[in-house]
């Protein structure tokens, strides 16, 4: 059936489409350069985001289909390669390569009025991010350097444990964050860089909201309350999120929506990630020889965890992180066209045109607004201030561990 043979017989998705028209959907999370760095070397032109990749999710087709009209690239950097300051770097020069190789589809996004630019220009704005700030290596001074490349948003761990910050999926070594992990905090409000708490452990979480002066993300997280994993965010963060003027964005990641997916997928993972060294792929097909299929969650199961969210922190608070990562994804949210499908549910659950507009950009952008504000009222200060800051605020100064 064709997109417009759909949209007759489905007047939800056509409002869908109508709303997504005028809202720009901006998702918050997808690991494109990843992708493109295990498959073409992280050459972006050999790659060829041009075409339909069948065997990934996320490519220039299929993001028009889906309407998105801002994505966050992620520079995503395993907790474990040997140079992970080269390694964040050459991450975010693919991000740079994805704006240049297709300047004609994506506009660099640098601030929340480039949202509304690449709308005007029937672009899709790119915003830049950095998964796991160990790159770092322990000093402030990278941020500035990755701000000045472009990047606008830093989710402080990944599924390991820092020397400076506790992650949701990993041995705790800090209880929550070290006075480093602070400074990291302070020196993100002072650079305007958005802190991103979806890997971070609930204590840390929990400390990064005792000290920040700007509002956070989580950029890729459900409820935990309907399903337990260990990323999704507890209900005694999310009462904070309010107070913050944070937004929780929420994932399509099949262990995050469905309670019965990451049951099936427990004996596979320690933590709630894939245990170190097992071949995922072939556990999994074993799995489903004597277990049956892997349930992988649905769009109604993922639209209750967003009205979950609502619930317990109202609609100024929730936005959309898909998490695309070329894996395995619910079979309704399998790749970048189906976010229509996401808004045509809510549609059928009877949210209004404003709150439609809120989860698929307003939300995110008033975050960005309020992070860039809080930058040009600290603007003066120094980067050491940043430091000294963030390690007088909270409790008594500890160790890095």
């Amino acid at each position: 059936m064709s997109a417009s043979s759909r949209t007759q017989t489905d007047p939800a998705l056509a409002k869908a489409l109508d709303l997504l028209a005028r809202f720009s959907l901006f998702d918050g999370h997808n690991d494109l350069p990843f992708v493109i760095r295990k498959a073409a070397d992280g050459d972006v032109k050999a790659y060829g985001l041009d075409r339909v990749h069948q065997e990934g999710d996320t490519d220039i087709p299929r993001l028009r289909e889906g309407r998105v009209g801002a994505q966050v690239f992620a520079a995503f950097v395993p907790t474990s390669v040997p140079d992970p300051g080269r390694f964040t770097l050459e991450q975010i020069a693919i991000g740079l390569d994805i704006e240049t190789l297709h300047a004609d589809v994506f506009l660099p996004a640098r601030r929340p009025s480039d949202i509304a630019r690449a709308k005007k220009a029937g672009k899709i704005a790119s915003v830049l991010s950095v998964e796991s700030a160990v790159g770092l290596g322990g000093s402030l001074s990278p941020l500035r350097v990755w701000h000045a490349a472009g990047v606008r948003i830093l989710t402080l761990c990944h599924n390991e444990t820092l020397a400076w910050i506790d992650s949701a999926t990993d041995e705790a070594r800090h209880d929550g964050i070290a006075d480093f992990g602070r400074a990291v905090v302070a020196e993100c409000n002072r650079l305007g860089i958005m802190v991103d708490l979806a890997h971070a452990s609930p204590k840390a979480q929990h400390d990064v909201l005792d000290v920040t002066r700007a509002p956070v993300l989580w950029s890729h997280s459900n409820a935990h309350a309907l399903c337990d994993h260990p990323r999704n965010v507890t209900d005694d963060v999310l009462d904070r999120v309010k107070a913050n003027g944070g937004v929780v964005m929420a994932t399509f990641v099949p262990n995050f929506i469905s309670r019965a997916s990451h049951r099936w997928m427990s004996p596979l993972q320690r933590h709630g990630k894939t245990a170190p060294g097992l071949d995922i792929d072939a556990a999994v097909t074993e799995r489903q020889r004597s277990e049956g299929p892997w349930p992988r969650g649905s769009i109604p199961e993922l639209c209750a965890h967003i009205e979950y969210i609502v619930g317990r922190t109202g609609m100024a608070h929730i936005g959309i992180g898909s998490d695309f990562y070329g894996g395995p994804n619910p079979p309704d949210l399998n790749d970048a066209s189906r976010f229509p499908h996401l808004i045509a549910e809510l549609v059928r659950r009877g949210w209004s045109d404003a709150a439609i507009g809120r989860i698929v950009s307003g939300n995110a952008l008033r975050v960005w607004r309020a992070v860039e504000a809080q930058a040009r009222a600290l603007g003066d200060e120094p980067p050491g201030v940043a430091r000294l800051a963030a390690e007088t605020v909270g409790r008594p100064r500890r160790k890095l561990g």
